[in-house]
Protein backbone atom coordinates (compact mmCIF):
# COMPACT_ATOMS: atom_id res chain seq x y z
CA UNK A 1 0.00 0.00 0.00
CA UNK A 2 1.28 3.20 -0.94
CA UNK A 3 1.92 5.82 2.10
CA UNK A 4 0.63 9.56 1.03
CA UNK A 5 0.22 12.95 2.32
CA UNK A 6 -3.20 13.62 0.76
CA UNK A 7 -2.93 17.40 1.16
CA UNK A 8 0.39 17.56 -1.05
CA UNK A 9 -1.17 18.09 -4.45
CA UNK A 10 1.28 19.52 -6.65
CA UNK A 11 3.57 16.67 -5.32
CA UNK A 12 0.93 13.76 -6.54
CA UNK A 13 -0.39 15.76 -10.09
CA UNK A 14 3.21 16.30 -11.25
CA UNK A 15 4.55 12.48 -10.22
CA UNK A 16 3.98 9.90 -11.96
CA UNK A 17 3.82 6.07 -9.49
CA UNK A 18 4.11 2.54 -9.99
CA UNK A 19 0.16 2.17 -9.07
CA UNK A 20 -0.53 5.42 -10.96
CA UNK A 21 -3.31 4.36 -13.50
CA UNK A 22 -1.94 7.01 -16.18
CA UNK A 23 1.56 4.74 -15.89
CA UNK A 24 -0.36 1.52 -16.52
CA UNK A 25 -2.64 2.59 -19.26
CA UNK A 26 0.68 4.31 -21.16
CA UNK A 27 0.39 1.94 -23.90
CA UNK A 28 -3.33 2.03 -24.68
CA UNK A 29 -3.44 5.93 -24.36
CA UNK A 30 -0.83 6.11 -27.08
CA UNK A 31 -3.12 3.53 -29.33
CA UNK A 32 -5.86 5.45 -28.62
CA UNK A 33 -4.30 9.17 -29.69
CA UNK A 34 -2.58 6.84 -32.99
CA UNK A 35 -6.29 6.24 -33.76
CA UNK A 36 -8.02 9.60 -33.28
CA UNK A 37 -5.31 10.71 -35.22
CA UNK A 38 -6.05 9.04 -38.20
CA UNK A 39 -9.71 9.05 -38.23
CA UNK A 40 -9.26 12.99 -37.54
CA UNK A 41 -6.98 13.22 -40.62
CA UNK A 42 -8.97 10.69 -42.67
CA UNK A 43 -12.54 12.51 -41.90
CA UNK A 44 -10.90 16.03 -41.77
CA UNK A 45 -8.73 15.53 -45.31
CA UNK A 46 -10.77 12.92 -47.53
CA UNK A 47 -13.89 12.73 -46.19
CA UNK A 48 -15.00 16.55 -46.15
CA UNK A 49 -18.15 16.25 -44.66
CA UNK A 50 -20.52 18.99 -44.62
CA UNK A 51 -22.39 20.80 -42.25
CA UNK A 52 -25.80 18.51 -42.33
CA UNK A 53 -23.79 15.49 -42.17
CA UNK A 54 -24.84 12.65 -40.45
CA UNK A 55 -21.30 12.50 -38.10
CA UNK A 56 -22.91 15.52 -35.92
CA UNK A 57 -25.46 13.08 -34.90
CA UNK A 58 -23.45 10.27 -33.34
CA UNK A 59 -22.67 13.14 -30.51
CA UNK A 60 -26.42 12.75 -29.64
CA UNK A 61 -25.28 9.29 -28.96
CA UNK A 62 -22.61 9.81 -26.89
CA UNK A 63 -24.83 12.48 -24.96
CA UNK A 64 -27.30 10.20 -24.12
CA UNK A 65 -25.17 6.97 -22.98
CA UNK A 66 -22.52 9.11 -20.90
CA UNK A 67 -24.95 9.39 -17.81
CA UNK A 68 -25.58 5.72 -18.60
CA UNK A 69 -21.67 4.93 -18.51
CA UNK A 70 -21.02 7.37 -15.65
CA UNK A 71 -23.79 5.71 -13.24
CA UNK A 72 -22.23 2.08 -14.39
CA UNK A 73 -19.02 3.33 -13.40
CA UNK A 74 -19.87 5.18 -10.16
CA UNK A 75 -21.49 1.81 -8.98
CA UNK A 76 -18.53 -0.21 -9.87
CA UNK A 77 -16.21 2.08 -7.85
CA UNK A 78 -18.55 1.77 -5.20
CA UNK A 79 -19.03 -1.67 -4.88
CA UNK A 80 -15.13 -2.52 -5.49
CA UNK A 81 -14.01 0.37 -2.42
CA UNK A 82 -16.80 -1.97 -0.19
CA UNK A 83 -15.08 -4.47 -0.52
CA UNK A 84 -12.03 -3.12 0.02
CA UNK A 85 -13.32 -1.57 3.18
CA UNK A 86 -14.76 -4.75 4.39
CA UNK A 87 -11.06 -5.83 3.90
CA UNK A 88 -9.60 -3.33 6.01
CA UNK A 89 -12.57 -3.44 8.81
CA UNK A 90 -11.84 -7.61 8.64
CA UNK A 91 -7.85 -7.00 9.53
CA UNK A 92 -8.93 -4.14 12.24
CA UNK A 93 -11.16 -7.49 13.73
CA UNK A 94 -7.90 -9.16 13.90
CA UNK A 95 -5.79 -7.06 15.51
CA UNK A 96 -8.03 -6.27 18.01
CA UNK A 97 -9.09 -9.54 18.45
CA UNK A 98 -5.48 -10.24 18.84
CA UNK A 99 -4.61 -7.68 21.26
CA UNK A 100 -7.34 -8.78 23.29
CA UNK A 101 -6.71 -12.94 23.77
CA UNK A 102 -3.30 -11.65 24.67
CA UNK A 103 -4.53 -9.33 27.65
CA UNK A 104 -6.55 -11.63 28.68
CA UNK A 105 -4.12 -14.47 28.58
CA UNK A 106 -1.10 -12.69 30.34
CA UNK A 107 -3.60 -12.67 33.16
CA UNK A 108 -4.70 -16.12 33.03
CA UNK A 109 -1.51 -17.76 32.48
CA UNK A 110 1.33 -17.74 35.63
CA UNK A 111 4.12 -15.96 34.96
CA UNK A 112 6.36 -19.17 35.45
CA UNK A 113 4.34 -21.09 32.47
CA UNK A 114 7.21 -19.47 30.16
CA UNK A 115 6.64 -22.48 27.74
CA UNK A 116 2.72 -21.88 26.86
CA UNK A 117 3.77 -18.19 27.38
CA UNK A 118 5.73 -18.62 24.44
CA UNK A 119 3.61 -20.63 22.47
CA UNK A 120 0.68 -18.14 22.43
CA UNK A 121 3.14 -15.11 21.59
CA UNK A 122 4.30 -16.74 18.74
CA UNK A 123 0.84 -18.54 17.27
CA UNK A 124 -1.64 -15.35 17.45
CA UNK A 125 0.75 -14.04 15.22
CA UNK A 126 1.10 -16.82 13.40
CA UNK A 127 -2.21 -16.74 12.18
CA UNK A 128 -2.16 -13.56 10.77
CA UNK A 129 0.88 -14.20 8.56
CA UNK A 130 -0.75 -17.43 7.44
CA UNK A 131 -3.75 -15.68 6.69
CA UNK A 132 -1.54 -12.67 5.10
CA UNK A 133 -0.27 -16.05 2.94
CA UNK A 134 -3.09 -17.89 2.54
CA UNK A 135 -4.93 -14.51 0.84
CA UNK A 136 -2.14 -14.40 -1.30
CA UNK A 137 -1.67 -18.22 -2.77
CA UNK A 138 1.82 -18.37 -1.24
CA UNK A 139 2.92 -20.23 1.70
CA UNK A 140 5.72 -18.86 3.27
CA UNK A 141 7.36 -20.90 6.37
CA UNK A 142 10.08 -18.07 7.14
CA UNK A 143 6.80 -15.99 7.87
CA UNK A 144 5.70 -18.31 10.86
CA UNK A 145 7.76 -17.98 13.71
CA UNK A 146 8.71 -21.81 16.00
CA UNK A 147 7.63 -22.36 19.37
CA UNK A 148 7.58 -24.88 22.03
CA UNK A 149 4.64 -27.23 20.53
CA UNK A 150 5.30 -26.11 17.21
CA UNK A 151 7.41 -26.13 14.39
CA UNK A 152 6.55 -24.22 11.00
CA UNK A 153 7.91 -27.10 9.14
CA UNK A 154 5.27 -29.35 9.91
CA UNK A 155 2.37 -27.48 8.44
CA UNK A 156 1.21 -29.16 4.63
CA UNK A 157 1.25 -26.19 2.64
CA UNK A 158 -1.65 -28.01 0.08
CA UNK A 159 -3.73 -27.79 3.20
CA UNK A 160 -5.58 -24.99 4.49
CA UNK A 161 -2.27 -23.31 6.26
CA UNK A 162 -4.54 -21.13 8.50
CA UNK A 163 -7.02 -23.70 9.78
CA UNK A 164 -3.81 -25.68 10.73
CA UNK A 165 -2.53 -23.16 12.78
CA UNK A 166 -5.95 -22.70 14.34
CA UNK A 167 -5.86 -26.36 15.26
CA UNK A 168 -2.69 -26.09 17.05
CA UNK A 169 -4.03 -23.29 18.62
CA UNK A 170 -7.29 -24.75 19.85
CA UNK A 171 -4.85 -27.99 20.88
CA UNK A 172 -2.84 -25.63 23.48
CA UNK A 173 -6.03 -24.24 24.72
CA UNK A 174 -7.66 -27.95 25.55
CA UNK A 175 -4.31 -29.16 26.99
CA UNK A 176 -4.22 -26.65 29.37
CA UNK A 177 -7.85 -27.19 30.28
CA UNK A 178 -7.37 -30.87 30.71
CA UNK A 179 -4.38 -30.00 32.86
CA UNK A 180 -6.32 -27.84 35.15
CA UNK A 181 -4.28 -24.52 34.04
CA UNK A 182 -7.64 -23.00 32.26
CA UNK A 183 -10.79 -23.37 33.95
CA UNK A 184 -14.45 -23.51 32.15
CA UNK A 185 -14.81 -19.98 32.87
CA UNK A 186 -11.65 -19.08 31.12
CA UNK A 187 -12.72 -20.71 28.01
CA UNK A 188 -15.87 -18.94 28.28
CA UNK A 189 -14.02 -15.67 28.48
CA UNK A 190 -11.55 -16.90 25.30
CA UNK A 191 -14.10 -17.86 23.23
CA UNK A 192 -15.43 -15.40 21.49
CA UNK A 193 -11.62 -14.03 20.12
CA UNK A 194 -10.47 -17.30 19.33
CA UNK A 195 -13.65 -18.13 17.10
CA UNK A 196 -13.46 -14.67 15.46
CA UNK A 197 -10.15 -15.95 13.78
CA UNK A 198 -12.20 -18.02 11.63
CA UNK A 199 -14.83 -15.89 11.15
CA UNK A 200 -12.31 -13.24 10.03
CA UNK A 201 -10.87 -15.82 7.46
CA UNK A 202 -14.06 -16.71 6.11
CA UNK A 203 -14.92 -13.23 5.61
CA UNK A 204 -11.96 -12.53 3.92
CA UNK A 205 -11.72 -15.47 1.69
CA UNK A 206 -15.37 -14.59 0.59
CA UNK A 207 -13.66 -11.45 -0.48
CA UNK A 208 -11.03 -12.93 -2.08
CA UNK A 209 -12.92 -15.50 -4.32
CA UNK A 210 -15.97 -14.02 -5.33
CA UNK A 211 -15.18 -11.57 -8.11
CA UNK A 212 -17.55 -9.34 -9.73
CA UNK A 213 -19.93 -11.20 -12.00
CA UNK A 214 -17.86 -11.83 -15.28
CA UNK A 215 -21.12 -10.93 -17.37
CA UNK A 216 -21.02 -7.21 -15.56
CA UNK A 217 -17.31 -6.28 -15.72
CA UNK A 218 -17.30 -7.51 -19.34
CA UNK A 219 -20.07 -5.44 -20.72
CA UNK A 220 -18.74 -2.30 -18.50
CA UNK A 221 -15.40 -2.70 -20.55
CA UNK A 222 -17.28 -3.23 -23.80
CA UNK A 223 -19.40 0.21 -22.85
CA UNK A 224 -16.11 1.59 -22.59
CA UNK A 225 -13.98 0.42 -25.61
CA UNK A 226 -16.93 1.52 -27.71
CA UNK A 227 -17.87 4.50 -26.42
CA UNK A 228 -14.73 6.13 -26.30
CA UNK A 229 -13.82 4.22 -29.91
CA UNK A 230 -16.59 6.24 -31.08
CA UNK A 231 -16.07 9.76 -30.01
CA UNK A 232 -13.40 11.01 -32.52
CA UNK A 233 -16.39 10.06 -35.56
CA UNK A 234 -18.72 12.24 -33.63
CA UNK A 235 -16.24 15.19 -32.60
CA UNK A 236 -14.22 15.72 -35.07
CA UNK A 237 -16.14 18.04 -37.25
CA UNK A 238 -16.69 20.29 -34.21
CA UNK A 239 -13.25 19.89 -32.48
CA UNK A 240 -11.22 18.88 -35.73
CA UNK A 241 -7.64 17.76 -34.78
CA UNK A 242 -8.28 18.99 -31.12
CA UNK A 243 -10.23 15.99 -30.74
CA UNK A 244 -7.38 14.15 -30.36
CA UNK A 245 -6.18 15.28 -26.55
CA UNK A 246 -9.86 15.80 -25.38
CA UNK A 247 -10.89 11.58 -26.28
CA UNK A 248 -7.36 10.57 -25.02
CA UNK A 249 -8.53 12.46 -21.37
CA UNK A 250 -12.13 10.81 -21.90
CA UNK A 251 -10.57 7.50 -22.32
CA UNK A 252 -8.43 8.05 -19.38
CA UNK A 253 -10.79 8.96 -17.05
CA UNK A 254 -13.09 6.31 -17.78
CA UNK A 255 -10.32 3.75 -17.93
CA UNK A 256 -8.84 4.57 -15.07
CA UNK A 257 -11.78 4.11 -12.72
CA UNK A 258 -12.41 0.62 -14.16
CA UNK A 259 -8.94 -0.34 -13.84
CA UNK A 260 -8.62 1.11 -10.02
CA UNK A 261 -12.17 -1.23 -9.24
CA UNK A 262 -10.18 -4.06 -10.61
CA UNK A 263 -7.15 -3.60 -8.56
CA UNK A 264 -8.86 -2.57 -4.86
CA UNK A 265 -11.75 -5.41 -5.16
CA UNK A 266 -9.72 -7.66 -4.10
CA UNK A 267 -7.22 -5.96 -1.79
CA UNK A 268 -5.09 -8.64 0.17
CA UNK A 269 -2.33 -8.90 -3.03
CA UNK A 270 0.91 -6.80 -3.31
CA UNK A 271 -0.49 -4.04 -5.56
CA UNK A 272 0.16 -0.45 -4.77
CA UNK A 273 -4.01 0.30 -3.62
CA UNK A 274 -4.27 -2.92 -1.65
CA UNK A 275 -4.05 -3.49 2.13
CA UNK A 276 -0.65 -3.69 3.76
CA UNK A 277 -1.74 -6.99 5.56
CA UNK A 278 2.49 -8.00 5.79
CA UNK A 279 2.44 -4.24 8.00
CA UNK A 280 -0.50 -5.35 10.09
CA UNK A 281 0.27 -8.61 10.53
CA UNK A 282 4.19 -6.98 11.69
CA UNK A 283 2.10 -4.96 14.37
CA UNK A 284 -0.20 -7.53 15.62
CA UNK A 285 3.38 -9.43 16.48
CA UNK A 286 4.93 -6.83 17.99
CA UNK A 287 1.98 -6.00 19.99
CA UNK A 288 1.51 -9.61 21.12
CA UNK A 289 5.00 -9.79 22.04
CA UNK A 290 4.97 -6.49 24.19
CA UNK A 291 2.00 -8.23 26.17
CA UNK A 292 3.02 -11.56 26.37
Amino acid sequence: MVDYDSKEWLRYIFSLHKGDTARKLGPVLLAMVVYCGVVAYVVIEYVHPGPDSDLKNIAIMHSLLGFVISTLLVFRTNTAYDRWWEGRKAWGSLTNNSRNLALKLVHILSADDVDSRAFFRAMIPNYAFALKNHLRADFQAGDLEACPGFNPASLNPDKHVPNQVAMHLFSKMDELYQSGTLRPEHLLVLNGEFSSFTEICGICERIHTTPIPYSYSSFLKKFVAVYCLTLPLGYVLSLHYWVIPVVAIVFYVLASLELIAEEIEDPFGTDANDLPTERMAGNIRKAVGDLL
